[in-house]
């Protein structure tokens, strides 16, 4: 009896997966390894934290506290046990916060993620729609003017334009709140609680998109004006379809490529520019979360962020790769896409 065509495709997906993770490994260890060893050259630690919070401390008391928390040991002692920790997945403890460090991962995780496809998707689909008419309207007025348009948001720094847009759309038209992740004291349940979010969430997500968005306009428009002389191109003018058909319809999804391949790759800035945003507009993800333990000098906590967001980019490049093998029959025939 024959294997189905689905189980066969599925197999072969299956076994892609697991090659390309295979080969991360090695890659996440690197990642590992680099930030115990950076972190362990940056000055202080929790207990300097802890003791300077309580006003004083006696160095018997700071020393009893390193020795609880470990931190008297030998650091290749501390690498082994970090190591061997992230082997059996234990992130290890936050001393801050008096909790497992995967646990408070877990906590902020779904914020940053909301954040992050929020943001992606208003840059996906702002550049989307920008590039395609400012391709369509090239040398014209309206591609002039969406060009100076992005060049500014592109320059402008995202702190900058979180606080701009905080005072305008917050505090002068009272349009949208200016922290948090929802309005304090109301019990909101179903669609009015995701209502409260979403909220909460346009600004710091339109704030994190701007740079994106420019970029996307821009990659847009050069794809699509690239592929303008193409043959399909001409094919399609040629049986008769209008110049707005051929846009959307031919020209869109082949210059959809190089958009999805940069999208994996900038995930990573996408996360480091959260630290920024989430700090602005006091959002409790991961990005705030990071900048707090550096504060607190919580390397546990720091270091499993890290470690985790490591993880999150790779798997986010791996969508990546499966999107182009979908858009690109060329992909497929090099197994890519089973």
């Amino acid at each position: 009896m024959s294997t189905p065509a689905w189980a066969r495709r599925t197999l072969r997906l299956a076994g892609w997966l697991g090659r390309r993770l295979l080969r991360c490994l090695p890659v996440v260890f690197g990642i590992a390894l680099l930030n115990f060893a950076v972190l362990q050259l940056a000055p202080g630690d929790v207990v300097d934290v802890l003791a300077g919070e309580a006003g004083a401390a006696s160095p018997e008391y700071m020393a009893a506290l390193r020795q609880r928390f470990g931190l008297d040991q030998p650091l290749l002692v501390q690498l082994g046990h970090y190591l061997w920790g992230l082997l059996q997945l234990d992130l290890g403890f936050s001393f801050r916060h008096n909790l497992p460090v995967r646990s408070l991962i877990l906590q902020r995780l779904p914020c940053t993620l909301l954040l992050m496809l929020l943001a992606m998707g208003l840059a996906l689909v702002g550049g989307l729609l920008l590039g395609t008419l400012s391709a369509w309207r090239a040398g014209r007025w309206t591609d002039r003017l969406i060009s100076a348009g992005v060049l500014v948001v592109y320059a402008t720094p995202s702190f900058w334009l979180g606080l701009m847009a905080a005072v305008l759309f917050s505090a002068r038209l009272g349009w949208l709140p200016s922290g948090g992740m929802e309005d304090v004291g109301r019990d909101l349940h179903g669609l009015a609680h995701a209502g409260d979010v979403l909220r909460h969430a346009l600004l710091p997500a339109a704030t994190l998109a701007g740079f994106y968005l420019a970029v996307y306009t821009k990659l847009t428009r050069a794809s699509l004006l690239e592929l303008s002389g193409a043959d399909f191109i001409r094919t399609a003018r040629a049986k008769g379809a209008g110049e707005w058909r051929v846009t959307w319809h031919h020209a869109l999804r082949n210059a959809l490529l190089p958009l999805v391949s940069m999208l994996g790759y900038q995930l990573s800035s996408l996360l480091s520019g959260a630290v920024l945003v989430e700090s602005v507009f006091s959002w409790p993800g991961l990005g705030r979360l990071a900048f707090d333990s550096i504060l607190a000098r919580d390397f546990n906590l720091l270091m499993g962020i890290l470690f985790m967001s490591s993880w999150l980019v790779i798997l986010m490049n791996l969508l990546a790769d499966l999107a182009c093998a979908w858009a690109d029959p060329r992909i497929r025939l090099q197994g890519v896409r089973p």
